[in-house]
């Protein structure tokens, strides 16, 4: 068993150093560099319930806070068209993208009219697989993922998903019926929850098997300082002694060759990402989950995104309002930056390349003009004293499979410093949108007019998903 002690202690640097906020005087994000590559990530930030181990910018929907927000987004998209941006991807990530299915739309038909859009990828929920909003979305949308967690009916009702998207079989048609919708149907899954045993991992893999999707993403829990309290009240505390056997699990049926030596039904598209076979998400273009393997430096529009660009991560604001004020004005709205050293830019794309499951070394010598091995002398000795590479030459590194579980653990512990960064952000909130976030946030009016605004966002879709049933 490696020691978490030790791996952490590979990635500490990254996180303590370079992902603390200061403040942020500037109105508009640096110009693009010539020949760069782009992709443009947009976060919407709003969720009919907030689950209780999500750490992302996220709010009670109502529709009188989403509506200019939409509208913001896309006086922000023309922001970056006159800053001389174009973009051939698109990601849009939550909070909940669907939840105003027509704005959402809107949004992404300016996108495309704006720039050189070639696919657009969206997160989405359970209950968003309905006739109604899978018919706006096809054709505007290439990857769906859709965050399933579990199928299992016993966490879904610990992660307060039951009641909201309905139980495990239930999600399962659902994707079945989405999936003829999109190049990629990706099912977001959770692994390593307290309550999670192998018998029911085992099964949480055959039912992505059964559901049809063409990818599926398999993240470690991630327990964040700000969600550790509340997710040890509904899940539970976090035991990483065991998460290395859950990985091989899911590795080994997914992977493995089936019978007669036929090759596994999926294929790896990152340490984490698994693509079916014969389908769209499959093969050497495929769209994965985590965009930042394919473009390493991208605008992010919408509170709470996060951008970066050349040496610096810029957060937007978590507050809606102060969002929504700033682009009204003309203004961009980063309320804080963070500046990475040589020796950090090193080691994010030592840890995205490796996730991504091959890292360039030549281009690593051109990009920073030495070698890996002398610019991160540690990382490369922990690695190969670890065995965690397939291929080590003066071309490239490929990783074993230990390799990859070292790199998911790297990615888990960077990911939580990132959420250690939206804590930061997060804690400037003020008013009632600090109490939405940080109080009770279940006062019965507010509770009620939450549930009310989510009932009729949902009406339309739901009706005709009945009537079709």
């Amino acid at each position: 068993m490696i020691s978490e002690r030790l791996l952490s202690k590979v990635v500490a640097g990254c996180t303590a150093n370079y992902l603390k906020l200061k403040p942020c005087g500037e109105t508009r994000m640096p110009a693009p560099v010539p020949g760069q590559p782009y992709m443009l990530y947009m976060h919407v930030p709003f969720c009919e319930r907030l689950c209780p181990y999500c750490s992302f910018n996220r709010f009670p929907f109502r529709e009188d806070r989403a509506v200019p927000y939409f509208e913001n987004m896309r006086k922000e998209m023309r922001m970056l068209k006159d800053l001389g941006y174009d973009f051939d991807s698109v990601y849009i990530g939550g909070g909940t993208p669907t939840i105003m299915i027509d704005e959402l739309c809107e949004t992404i038909d300016q996108a495309r009219d704006l720039f050189s859009i070639r696919e657009v990828s969206s997160e989405t929920n359970p209950n968003h697989l309905i006739p109604s909003y899978l018919e706006k979305l096809k054709g505007r949308v290439q990857r769906l993922s859709v965050g399933v967690q579990s199928f299992d009916d016993d966490l879904l009702r610990q992660m307060d998903r039951y009641e909201k998207y309905g139980c495990g079989q239930e999600i399962l048609e659902r994707i079945g019926e989405a999936s003829p919708y999109f190049v990629s149907m990706n099912a977001d899954m959770i692994f390593n929850f307290p309550a999670q045993t192998e018998d029911s991992l085992i099964r949480d893999i055959e039912m992505v098997v059964a559901s049809g999707a063409s990818q599926t993403t398999f993240y470690p829990l991630m327990a964040s300082p700000s969600v550790q309290r509340s997710m040890a009240a509904t899940v539970g505390a976090v035991d990483y002694n065991r998460e290395q056997r859950f990985y091989e699990i899911i590795c080994d049926l997914l992977l493995g060759d089936l019978p007669h030596g036929a090759p596994g039904l999926f294929e790896l598209g990152s340490a984490w990402t698994f693509n079916r076979r014969g389908t769209g998400a499959a093969g050497e273009d495929a769209m994965i989950d985590e965009y930042v393997v394919d473009y390493e430096e991208y605008p992010a529009i919408g509170s709470g995104g996060i951008t970066y660009l050349g040496e610096n991560l810029y957060v937007n604001t978590f507050s809606v309002r102060e969002y929504n004020e700033a682009i009204e004005s003309g203004r961009m709205s980063m309320m804080g930056k963070t500046t990475f050293s040589l020796r950090d830019r090193m080691r994010y794309r030592f840890m995205m390349q490796l996730f991504g499951l091959r890292l360039d070394k030549r281009q690593f010598k051109r990009d920073f003009g030495m070698s890996i091995e002398r610019g991160l002398p540690v990382e490369m000795a922990f690695m190969r004293t670890c065995g965690a590479f397939a291929i080590d030459n003066d071309d490239e590194l490929t990783l074993t499979p230990k390799g990859r579980y070292l790199v998911v653990v790297m990615m888990r512990q960077f990911f939580i410093g990132v959420n250690n960064l939206r804590d930061q952000a997060r804690a400037a909130l003020t008013g009632e949108e600090r109490e939405l976030i940080f109080g009770d946030g279940c006062k019965k009016e507010a509770a009620d007019e939450r549930a009310v605004a989510a009932a009729d966002a949902l009406a339309d879709g739901a009706a005709a998903e009945a009537a079709e049933r």
